[in-house]
């Protein structure tokens, strides 16, 4: 697909993503035909000791899609990386899961959002999280840094999956997990381009 996208295509893709998540930023309410807050992080099964440690801002800012915790363990200690972070609810789980001697990462295209993310951080009060305004297909990280990758419902924004996942595998350690939630498309896919660009974000 990366091949059939220009660079003006790619600014429109990022721009309407962007002007949606400000908004969700503020509030995720309203802008997704699934749960959210506290009913989504029910209804997908987190756990619910650690639901219960997010004050009732964070965990009304979630806007997942599934689960990614649900597909393997993370472990104390272990470096996390949480591709398209959002409000950052999974990365505040990881890092309650990993402890003081582990570490996350949340990255995010949106400056909103990772204000947000920051500012959830901060009502938890744990200070083994950061995050950083940058896309997943051109990661800021050494080779090698991650035990485990994660990433809810912003794999099908990224316009280029391929670079993405390269990089994404080059910051996981030999052995690492990528554990992904997402949405797909379960009919037909568009044929026209400009059509599919149009709705990317929506």
């Amino acid at each position: 697909m990366s091949s059939l996208v220009s660079a003006e295509d790619r600014n429109l893709i990022n721009t309407g993503i962007r002007e949606k998540y400000n908004k969700v930023a503020a509030s995720p309410a309203g802008h997704f035909k699934y749960p959210t807050g506290r009913e989504g992080l029910k209804r997908l099964h987190y756990n619910d000791k650690l639901v219960e440690k997010l004050p009732d801002t964070v965990a009304d800012s979630y806007c997942g899609v599934g689960n990614p915790f649900s597909l393997g363990n993370i472990n104390q200690g272990e470096r996390v990386l949480d591709i398209g972070c959002g409000a950052g609810v999974d990365s505040i789980l990881a890092g309650l899961i990993v402890g003081r001697k582990g570490a996350v990462v949340g990255v995010d295209i949106v400056p909103e959002m990772i204000a947000r993310a920051e500012s959830n951080r901060q009502l938890i009060d744990i200070d083994n999280i950061d995050f950083q305004q940058t896309s997943a297909e051109n990661l800021p990280f050494a080779d090698h840094t991650f035990e485990v990758v994660i990433s809810n419902g912003a794999f099908n924004l990224i316009p280029d999956k391929a670079a993405a996942m390269s990089e994404i595998l080059r910051v996981l350690k030999p052995g690492g997990r990528l554990m992904v939630a997402d949405q797909i498309s379960a009919g037909s896919v568009q044929k026209d381009l400009k059509a599919r660009l149009e709705n990317w974000f929506k």
